[in-house]
């Protein structure tokens, strides 16, 4: 499909951004309407306090050597096993979970076994991502595969996995087996998008449907869980809950529409990761798969580039300023913009979402605010 196509099927496509021109993914009017209203590093704090000395506690619980290999993934360690305060994460997640037990009226600590199994099956996912993908680097410092070993990177996902669900089913709750069944569903959406992911990354096309369905599965899935397990957990109805899903899971991709725009563009000071991270891993993400779809010289041109990196066997000859070539065909063929907008089309969408759900106008500016951040950041 191309990007005319998908703007007759009701598809916004966006003006193409010029090479160093920073295209807002949400518009300044929406921010400036709610950043005096909320403080949302306080919000994003408040969820990490809560949920960090459970997560801890449960860490805690894996044998050695896993424990040790945990502590260094969660940034509490350094790779000689020194106090270390590294860096944890956004903790978005954290904070939707501990805000949605508000939703019904119980406690944000309500949330917090929630928001502990969450992080954790994020962090199962990553371990294993970062060895699939081959990532050495992670929050500024070397993956757990790097320093500890395959093994080891595979067994502490494992044990974080099955200590997800420990956390919530130990509760002894109705609301905690409901929790625990949108969970495992969200957890199996994950591992589906991060097959998915791979398999794609093999082919030389794939459509924007593909990438978005994805998408869904590897990020949107466990953003949705995030969003609604407090609610759940605070004794929250179906319908509560799968409105919170739907927003959180809209929020989830317009995330991943970001996180693909800095997997190309992004500093790698403030992300983390090498120059040009998805180029490298010959990613199908947005951008790349948007370009492909647009028509053009410069898609054109771009699809025969990475036809020929397809056979390549690594990228070890290649030079800073081919993948450079690579980024600027994207961006000229519109797959930059094209991304930008699905952000700010996703965003749109999750906040839409919380029409369908009564209750407190502060927490619902919370949302709000969170969805924001979400869309507006370097990392």
């Amino acid at each position: 499909m191309t990007l005319d196509q998908q703007r007759a099927a009701g598809t916004r496509t966006p003006r193409t951004a010029t090479r160093g021109e920073n295209v807002p993914p949400v518009p300044p009017a929406s921010m400036a309407a709610r950043e005096t209203a909320v403080d949302v590093t306080a919000l994003l704090e408040r969820g990490r306090t809560l949920a960090t000395p459970v997560l801890r506690a449960a860490v805690d619980r894996l044998a050695p050597p896993m424990d040790t290999v945990a502590a260094y993934h969660f940034g509490w360690i350094d790779a000689h096993g020194n106090p270390a305060a590294g860096d944890g994460g956004k903790a978005v997640r954290p904070a939707l979970a501990v805000l949605s037990a508000e939703v019904p009226g119980a406690a944000p600590e309500t949330g917090v076994p929630g928001a502990v199994a969450v992080e954790l099956v994020h962090n199962f996912s990553l371990l294993h991502d970062d060895l699939m993908d081959g990532d050495e680097q992670r929050r500024h410092r070397e993956t757990v595969w790097k320093v500890h070993g395959p093994a080891q990177a595979i067994l502490v996902g494992d044990g974080l996995f099955a200590l997800a669900g420990e956390v919530l089913l130990e509760l002894g709750t109705v609301e905690a087996g409901r929790a625990a069944r949108r969970l495992a569903t969200a957890t199996r959406a994950l591992i589906d998008g991060q097959a998915q992911d791979i398999a794609y990354e093999h082919r030389d096309r794939v459509s924007v449907e593909e990438c978005l369905e994805m998408e869904g599965n590897k990020t949107g899935a466990l953003l949705a869980c995030a969003s609604s397990i407090g609610a759940v957990l605070g004794g929250a109805d179906d319908r509560t809950a799968d409105a919170l899903e739907r927003y959180g899971y809209h929020l989830g991709l317009a995330f991943q529409a970001v996180d693909d725009l800095l997997g190309i563009w992004g500093d790698p000071e403030a992300t983390g990761k090498q120059t040009w991270s998805d180029l490298r891993q010959r990613k199908k993400s947005l951008p790349v798969v948007a370009a492909l779809a647009a028509g053009g010289p410069a898609s054109e041109r771009l699809a025969e580039l990475l036809a020929a990196d397809a056979k390549a066997p690594d990228f070890a000859d290649f030079s800073e300023e081919e993948f450079a070539v690579r980024a600027a065909l994207i961006e000229e063929a519109g797959g930059r913009g094209w991304t930008a907008e699905e952000a700010r089309r996703q965003h749109t969408i999750a906040i839409e979402a919380l029409d369908a759900i009564g209750m407190p106008d502060r927490v619902r500016d919370r949302f709000r605010a969170l969805a924001d951040f979400v869309v507006v950041r370097k990392r």
